[in-house]
């Protein structure tokens, strides 16, 4: 038994909200791409509640908090935050079950359950107005230490490729690029994790319930949108991706978010926005496999891959990424599946 596992039951049974309740050990529940782990306990006769293990010298729950209590004002199905210790790292949550979209997507389901998902992004997005400037802004630094996670980690970590001089010059001025039309979006709030692993399925709601936005940002119109519909975790055919795409615009033009005749040049920011997320995706696969002991992650790496070639080889400014992925990176990456 940890020294962390003991430190979590001492704090459960001080908690005022369990002295009166007979609850049960702490199983896992789940664990994330952080250091955040995450503990169930069923209580006796009732229900049962998460616990959230996010060591302070690693993770800052304040903004777990602070986002939680925002989120939950808009009207989202989020976890309640019933109790915390934010010096020692933990959190009691309420429980949103056990079905994430992922475990339960299929062809019958996924257009009701993606405009669902859409819809609360949609509030989200609208809403989140009132507190989206008290977010840190998701800026230049930001985004283009992002994307660097794509070559420090895939490329030079883990597959030891570098680029010459020519290609360095095309990758930083694709960087720029992707900046450039990210930073011409309208800025919202931006959960900045939302796809399957991160929405949960709730029988009972019409809108998903939302975990893993302690990262939230404001940023990016099109981030969270295309998170979810270009997910690295599930795919799906390029038409029904498109569909999806303009049954959002069509949300964001009622709510007046965007014009109608805004249709192409939102259609390809989105695209654009889906590069620099895959490009991140790609690197933190990586750098989780190398410097967290994550190996599981390295089996998401070919299809985030796919993901980021199927949207560049759509426009000029982008061809540079295609040919190196598929002439260098996943070259060299197959080689090591050999």
């Amino acid at each position: 038994m940890s020294d962390r596992f003991t430190l979590m039951q001492t704090w459960l049974s001080s908690l005022e909200i369990l002295k009166k309740v007979d609850f049960s050990e702490p199983e896992p529940a789940s664990s994330d791409a952080s250091f955040r782990r995450y503990f169930r306990i069923k209580i006796a006769g009732s229900s049962s509640l998460i616990i959230m293990d996010a060591p302070p010298a690693q993770e800052d729950s304040s903004a777990f908090i602070i986002v939680s209590q925002q989120l939950k004002e808009m009207g989202l199905n989020v976890p309640v935050v019933l109790a915390h210790n934010l010096a020692q790292g933990f959190l009691l949550l309420s429980d949103l079950g056990v079905k994430t979209y992922l475990s339960v997507l299929n062809e019958s389901n996924v257009d009701e359950l993606y405009s669902n998902a859409l819809s609360s992004l949609v509030t989200l997005q609208t809403k989140g107005v009132l507190f989206a400037n008290k977010l840190p802004a998701y800026d230049t630094e930001l985004l283009t230490a992002e994307m660097s996670l794509f070559d420090d980690w895939l490329g030079k970590k883990h597959l030891a490729t570098s680029m010459n001089k020519i290609q360095g010059i095309a990758w930083h001025d694709l960087q720029n690029i992707l900046v450039k039309s990210a930073l011409a979006q309208p800025q919202v709030y931006v959960h900045r994790d939302y796809h399957s692993r991160n929405l949960m399925f709730v029988e009972s709601e019409n809108q998903p319930g939302i975990l893993d936005y302690q990262d939230a940002v404001k940023g990016p119109l099109t981030y969270d949108a295309v998170s979810l519909l270009r997910d690295c975790y599930i795919s799906w055919e390029e038409e029904q991706v498109s569909d999806w795409q303009r049954e959002y615009f069509l949300m964001l033009t009622k709510e007046r978010v965007l014009k109608k005749d805004e249709w192409s040049g939102f259609q390809k920011s989105m695209n654009l926005m889906g590069i620099q997320r895959h490009l991140k995706a790609s690197g933190i696969f990586a750098r989780l496999y190398h410097r967290d002991g994550k190996e599981n992650y390295l089996a998401d790496i070919p299809a985030t891959l796919t993901n980021l070639t199927l949207v560049a080889e759509k426009y000029p400014e982008t061809q540079f990424l295609v040919d190196w992925v598929e002439k260098t990176i996943r070259p060299k990456l197959d080689d090591l599946l050999l």
